[in-house]
Formats: structure tokens, sequence, C-alpha cells
């Protein structure tokens, strides 16, 4: 007893166990800020495709290999132990394009100096959208090569990442000549492969919290 009659002690233990106290509460804080880990069972079925629904758990972006604004070949292994937003488009589009472009900017703007965070685009119309079409786009667009892949491949390709990796539309197809994906989504994928979230990229206010989401996960 005679322990805990020292003052500076006994002050010593009460403000330690207050410290970890207040550690303990801010730490179950920032877990339950988390965003989600999706898997095809907890998205609206109509994204997910046939073939994976009611699939509750293990879900990562599959293997993947594109070509990019400079030529080169993009696989998984670029974006390997990091987190990522994934979009899709194609530089004919002069509606929600141009919009979700701009945000895509906007988030390599706010992560430009951040290593553990890159962002991928993936044409819709890769026939249409060749190497050298890619690079004036980027160029114009002001995409950071080590940032922001800006990539074709094959249509067939494309598309199964669409609805079998990513879950960023809502319509069935098998990639073929007539199969056309339009989708504002924007998809944030974890260093695990794991997908963290879906967001309007046309929307400012789903931009910030894609931000946010990023920001959290970094932490």
């Amino acid at each position: 007893m005679e322990f805990f009659k020292n003052p500076h002690l006994r002050k010593g233990i009460i403000i330690f166990l207050v410290l970890t106290s207040l550690l303990i509460f801010f730490s179950y804080l920032l877990k339950e800020e988390q965003p989600a880990v999706y898997n095809p069972s907890d998205l609206n079925p109509a994204l997910v495709d046939q073939s994976l629904q009611g699939v509750k758990t293990d879900h990562i972006v599959g293997p993947f290999s594109l070509i990019n604004q400079n030529g080169d070949t993009i696989t998984e292994m670029d974006y390997e132990g990091k987190i990522y937003v994934a979009d899709f488009f194609f530089t004919r589009c002069l509606t929600v394009c141009p919009v979700m472009t701009n945000n895509m900017e906007k988030l390599q703007i706010e992560f430009l100096n951040d290593k553990d965070v890159k962002l991928l685009s993936l044409s819709v119309t890769p026939e249409m959208d060749s190497v050298p079409v890619l690079y004036d786009y980027a160029s114009k667009n002001g995409a950071v090569d080590a940032k922001w892949n800006i990539t074709t491949g094959k249509k067939k390709h494309i598309y199964e990442l669409a609805r079998k990796s990513y879950f960023a539309v809502v319509d069935q197809g098998d990639g073929g000549l007539q199969d056309f994906i339009h989708t504002p989504n924007f998809v944030l994928v974890d260093k695990k492969k794991q997908i963290r979230g879906i967001y309007d990229g046309t929307k400012d206010d789903e931009i910030k919290r894609l931000i946010k989401d990023i920001r959290i996960l970094k932490n």
C-alpha cells in the first residue's frame, strides 16, 4: 500500500490510464470510420455479373493487362500495394466523361505527392482510343504519368473487368461488337485489391467523400 501513497507515482499512473483510455477510444472511432469492404453480395445485384451474385467474401480485383497513354503495358503489379481509383470513360464522350476526367484531375492534384495513391482510367471504346489518342487526351487533361494511367486494351477484357472486378456497370453483356457500357462510377480499391467504395464521379459531394475515404484508408 505504501507503493500507492507516493503522490508522484499515483499521478503518473492516473495520467497513464487516462492516455491509454483516450488512445483506445480514438482507435475505436477510427476503426468505425473505415470504409466497408465490398463483396458482390453487398452491392446492388444489378451491378454484379450473374456469375458472381451471392458471393459474400474474399472478392478482389482480378489481374489485368492494359496499354497506357505512353504505349506501356500496365498490369495489376503497377498498382501493387497502392490505393487507387478506377473509372471507365471514352475520349469522344461529350456528356459525363469531361466532368469525370476533371474530377480525376482533382484527385490527382489532391494526392500528387502521395506515392500510395494512384489513378486508373479504362477506355470503353478501345478500338477508337488508340495510344496516340490517349496521349493527346492525357496531355490536355494534365495526367501525370507516374500517378494516372489512361488506358486502352482488348474490349472483352476491359468489359469483363468492369462487370466482374470493379462492378461499375448495371447492364449485362459479352464485350462484343455491339456491347457498350457507360458509367459515371469511380471505384476505390485498397492495397489488398479490395473494393472499398463506389462513388458518382460527376458529383462534388461524392468526390469529397471519396477523398475523405482515401485519407481514412491511409491512416
